[in-house]
């Protein structure tokens, strides 16, 4: 048995098949003859072609885990495109696990590449502990992060967006049109992205000259409850804000619901800005003038970066953030005299 990797030209010459079948029984493709997927993973295992952790286990399924909180809003779908969307063009199949929205670290999760015989696993919007990595590991499966809560450590890829970025941005844009009392509501506090979007909220309010008034700051959940919780807490204050900055656009449909509850006009008496861009903004009434971040984007990549570490390629860097756009439209306007 051979200490050194061998190369696809060797295992092909063995089992009497092209290079490129070899590649297809590697990537789980599922257009090669059961007797020959067979033969040219046994030979894979005999000759240590898999790295530690992925040993003796070829990939025998062409089934990629995408363990996600819930299919309930617009941004989990625009995820699962992309990831079904990579798979698909492989021939690869997207198994959708749900948790329950809200469960940074889902018990069950280390154990669906096993249930599945996965070759992978794309987490969405969770936290990854090291007792979870080494599980994981041990089935011999692939793991990256999308949108993590934390940065997941131990060398596990993880996708984003440039979320600071895009809290500058937006606010940049509410300071040019005359804003000064500008207020932000952020998910969960402690989510990486949430945090981060936050953060560029308060980089252009100081580059700008403004204190940040901690009064104008409220943390919510990313869904439309959180936005309307918060907006009503802001507008109810003594002093109420002119602009929000609303950490996604779900969150902003809530801000809608509770100007419109007060009696504000959007943009007249209030103008918003959202994160995400979902396709709904445009039918927003006013549209939503909001950060884009590539969502169906996000999904592509994190399916490419798994395949990557199927197939033993080197990663650039464990950290990937795709960049982010702001898109104006109705919601934002000068604020009233």
């Amino acid at each position: 048995m051979s200490e050194q990797r061998p190369t696809l030209a060797v295992i092909a010459a063995e089992a009497g098949v092209s290079q490129a079948t070899v590649s297809k029984v590697i990537n789980g493709r599922s257009d090669v003859a059961p007797s020959t997927r067979e033969r040219i993973e046994e030979l894979l295992r005999a000759r240590n072609y898999f790295p530690p952790g992925r040993q003796g286990r070829a990939r025998r399924s062409g089934l990629v885990d995408l363990v996600i909180g819930g299919l309930d809003s617009a941004w989990a779908v625009e995820i699962l495109r992309g990831v079904e969307a990579e798979c698909a063009r492989r021939s690869v199949g997207t198994v959708v696990s749900l948790v329950p929205p809200g469960e940074a670290a889902p018990s069950g999760w280390p154990a669906l590449p096993a249930l599945h015989q996965s070759d992978g696993v794309i987490l969405v919007t969770a936290s990854v502990t090291q007792a979870q990595r080494a599980q994981v590991e041990r089935t011999g499966a692939a793991l990256v992060v999308i949108d993590p809560i934390d940065l997941p450590g131990g060398g596990v890829p993880s996708i984003g967006a440039t979320n600071w970025a895009g809290g500058l941005a937006a606010t940049e844009h509410l300071l040019e049109l005359g804003h000064r009392r500008i207020a932000a509501i952020g998910g969960r506090r402690e989510m990486l992205c949430s945090q981060a979007r936050v953060d560029g909220y308060r980089a252009a309010l100081e580059r700008a000259g403004i204190e940040v008034d901690r009064d104008l700051v409220r943390f919510g959940d990313f869904q439309h409850e959180g936005g309307f919780r918060c907006a009503r807490e802001l507008l109810a204050l003594p002093e109420p804000p002119t602009a929000v900055f609303a950490g996604s656009d779900q969150q902003a449909m809530g801000v809608y619901e509770a100007a419109r509850q007060a009696g504000l006009s959007i943009p007249r008496d209030l103008s918003v800005v959202g994160f995400d861009d979902l396709p709904m903004c445009d039918w927003l009434s006013p549209p939503l003038t909001t950060v884009r971040q590539p969502l169906e984007e996000m999904g592509r990549v994190a399916a490419r970066t798994l395949f990557q570490l199927l197939e033993g390629q080197p990663l650039v860097s464990p950290r990937v953030e795709l960049s982010t756009e702001l898109k104006v439209r109705l919601s934002t306007a000068p604020p009233r005299p």
